[in-house]
């Protein structure tokens, strides 16, 4: 069993749609458990729009500190969504203290970099916990910009998903439709989406798969 945090001190760098939507993907082929750490709740408010329709069981309001424990639970990943601000470093950190992998999503602008590597530095690098970064909201319709945010990451020497996240409207749309990817209704532009979902998670497993025994 492993744990997941998906993790950025950044507002808005895509962390609820990165857990809820590999959540889901994980889900096809693995038993999956979504938990919400972040005081802001937006995970489960997107959760309870649901109902029970999401493909993986959810819990909200878990104190970070009992983690550790849900590794006796009947699950094969756990995805945890975390805070997205400093105020609550303190529960971040909880959570490196138990997490096997953390993915860091960030939106493909420069000024979206610095608190991103801000976050890795102070905290997911000090807890040696395994990390990527995960480029999100990539608007395609702007030249250059998924190459720009590639470029700067290696430059900056992080370790990067191949795959990123492009931006679609289907996506913004989800929350408040209480729909996850895998749920998305058939056509070329959804099918796009939901395969940048799918590669990302295919990466994750490929991961682990070469992971020392």
């Amino acid at each position: 069993m492993r744990i997941v945090a998906v993790a950025n001190q950044k507002g808005g760098a895509g962390k609820t749609t990165t857990t809820m939507n590999l959540a889901a993907v994980a889900a096809e082929h693995s038993r999956v458990l979504v938990v919400d750490v972040d005081p802001q709740q937006s995970t489960t408010w997107w959760a309870d729009t649901a109902g029970d329709a999401l493909p993986f069981d959810f819990a909200a309001e878990v104190d970070a500190a009992h983690l550790a424990r849900m590794r006796d639970l009947p699950y094969d990943v756990i995805f945890v969504d975390t805070p997205g601000n400093l105020t609550d470093s303190a529960i971040l950190e909880s959570v490196l203290e138990v997490a096997d992998f953390v993915i860091v999503p960030t939106e493909a602008e420069a000024l979206c970099v610095p608190p991103m590597v801000r976050t890795i530095q102070q905290l997911i690098e000090p807890a040696g916990t395994p990390f990527r970064v995960l480029l999100s909201k990539v608007d395609m319709r702007t030249a250059g910009q998924l190459e720009g945010a590639e470029e700067l990451i290696e430059t900056i020497g992080l370790p990067r998903f191949t795959r990123a996240i492009r931006r679609y409207k289907i996506h913004a749309d989800a929350p408040i439709d209480g729909t996850v990817v895998t749920q998305y209704p058939e056509s070329r532009q959804t099918a796009k989406a939901i395969d940048d979902y799918r590669a990302v998670a295919l990466e994750l497993m490929s991961i682990w798969a070469h992971e020392a025994p």
